[in-house]
């Protein structure tokens, strides 16, 4: 399934990817075909961190939510040892978007940068190369780690909701740009609670 039919077929869908890779074609296309987009909240809720999601999840209509718990699945254990973000927490995260007849969508890369084949998805989940003490020393083997993270992650979820894995290159390359079009995204871009203009 490609980013088309996926935005035909669900209601709902969660974009999600490694940091560094731009999502703003896949946003835009998201506008374009109806979708309000949602970000979410930079930091996590200090005592239940869901439940920003589940009130984003509630709202009416076509929705498009950038970022989710998959974030702190990935660079909890990369950057600080652990996640605060519980497998039970992101298993009911992943069936309440199915509900909602949703999907999520990893925004991904088809090989790394500097390597000719994808990185090794083999390893423990909990396996990294880095220790907290190691964070920004080796930025290019976080963005492997994160990659192989996030390959884990969707692998594990697509047991609960949708998974739709949608090329970076891709992602970040929507076309040109058709008279009055930015206008509508800008109307229907809303970046937490505040419409941005731009």
């Amino acid at each position: 399934m490609n980013l088309h039919e996926a935005m035909t077929r669900y209601r709902t869908l969660v974009v999600d990817g490694r940091e560094g890779l731009n999502r703003s074609g896949v946003l835009a296309d998201l506008v374009h075909h109806g979708f309000l987009i949602r970000q979410t909240p930079e930091a996590l809720h200090h005592i239940d961190p869901t439940q920003p999601f589940r009130e984003l999840l509630a709202g009416p209509g076509r929705l498009a939510v950038d970022g989710s718990l998959i974030r702190e699945l990935v660079y909890g254990p990369l950057r600080h040892g652990r996640s605060r973000v519980t497998w039970i927490q992101a298993l009911d995260f992943a069936e309440a978007v199915a509900e909602r007849d949703g999907a999520l969508l990893h925004i991904a890369e088809l090989h790394l940068p500097g390597q000719g084949r994808p990185s090794d998805t083999s390893r423990p989940a909990d396996a990294t190369r880095h220790h907290p003490e190691d964070r920004g020393n080796d930025r290019d083997g976080e963005a492997a780690d994160a990659h192989a993270a996030y390959d884990r992650v969707f692998r594990t979820l697509a047991q609960h909701v949708p998974v739709v894995r949608v090329n970076a290159a891709d992602a970040a390359d929507h076309g040109p740009v058709r008279p009055g079009s930015a206008r509508r995204r800008a109307q229907h871009m809303w970046i937490g609670r505040h419409l941005t203009v731009g």
